[in-house]
């Protein structure tokens, strides 16, 4: 399975939960992050209230023990483990941020299972208090994007790109895309007829995928909660599947069983394994 790339999602799609949210409602500042929400983007929201925490005297380790309890199934930890037995490069695209994708796999033990991390930057400063930065500087210039599901500050259809370009001379052969959220409809569409897309099922990428179904060259392969995923992506790993019909009712949006035969603006971290 050395062909194989696989790239997850973080938030909903590896933790069961917002990672964000997580925090600042754990944190009490529910209420007041929706006030910063009716004048401030999203990374520049957070990145205000981790620093109204610090001044509370909320510290990093503060919110580090809160972020080591986000909801993470055994379930996940046995997929990422066995797909990276398995000899599949195993990558994250993610719209949350490095720090808090960092100190959760840190205390799960699965950083080293991950070669590239796609998301937004973020360090903790001289004094102790968090900063969190868009991906895209959006203020500056559009990541280009039109599709209208990207936001501003992170197109991860870009990111695709930019792995497609590098994986023929890096000897992969197909990828392997799991996520959640609306951002992971545009990736979806830059897949091939050879990758397959996993949507969990009854989330908003599976909503777009089920009302444009026909634009997606990729098999289609849905899953619903940890225990599914585990079970759909080491079928996947495991066998050659061929192509697979996507069924849309007005209520549901069914995916057949498939027949199985015997860039700078981008913050990166690279791990060695």
């Amino acid at each position: 399975m050395a062909g194989t790339l696989i790239v997850f999602d973080f938030d909903k799609t590896i933790i069961d939960c917002d990672s964000d949210n997580w925090v600042f409602d754990h944190l009490g500042g529910t209420k007041r992050f929706d006030e910063l929400l009716l004048t401030l983007p999203w990374n520049t929201a957070m990145d205000k209230i981790m620093g109204e925490f610090h001044e509370q005297g909320i510290s990093i380790e503060d919110v580090k023990a809160i972020l080591n309890k986000a909801p993470l199934s055994l379930h996940i930890i046995s997929a990422i483990k066995s797909a990276y037995a398995l000899g599949c490069e195993l990558r994250i695209v993610s719209d949350a941020n490095l720090v808090f994708i960092e100190t959760i796999l840190k205390h799960h033990g699965l950083l080293d299972y991950f070669s590239e991390i796609n998301t937004n930057p973020s360090y903790v400063d001289n004094e102790g208090r968090l900063r969190i930065f868009p991906c895209h500087n959006f203020t500056t210039s559009s990541h280009g994007c039109g599709l209208g599901t990207c936001p501003p500050n992170m197109c991860k259809g870009v990111v695709i790109e930019r792995i497609k370009k590098s994986m023929l001379k890096e000897g992969k052969q197909r990828i392997i895309y799991l996520g959640d959220g609306k951002g992971d409809y545009c990736p979806s569409l830059k897949l091939s007829e050879r990758d397959q897309m996993m949507p969990r099922r009854n989330y908003p990428v599976w909503d777009l995928i089920c009302s444009k179904q026909h634009v997606l060259s990729a098999q289609i392969h849905d899953w619903a909660d940890a225990e599914e995923l585990e079970r759909v992506l080491l079928r996947l790993i495991n066998s050659n599947s061929t192509s697979v019909q996507l069924i849309s009712t007005d209520a549901t949006c069914h995916a057949a069983v498939p027949v199985t035969t015997h860039e700078p603006l981008l913050k990166v971290l690279n791990v060695t394994n």
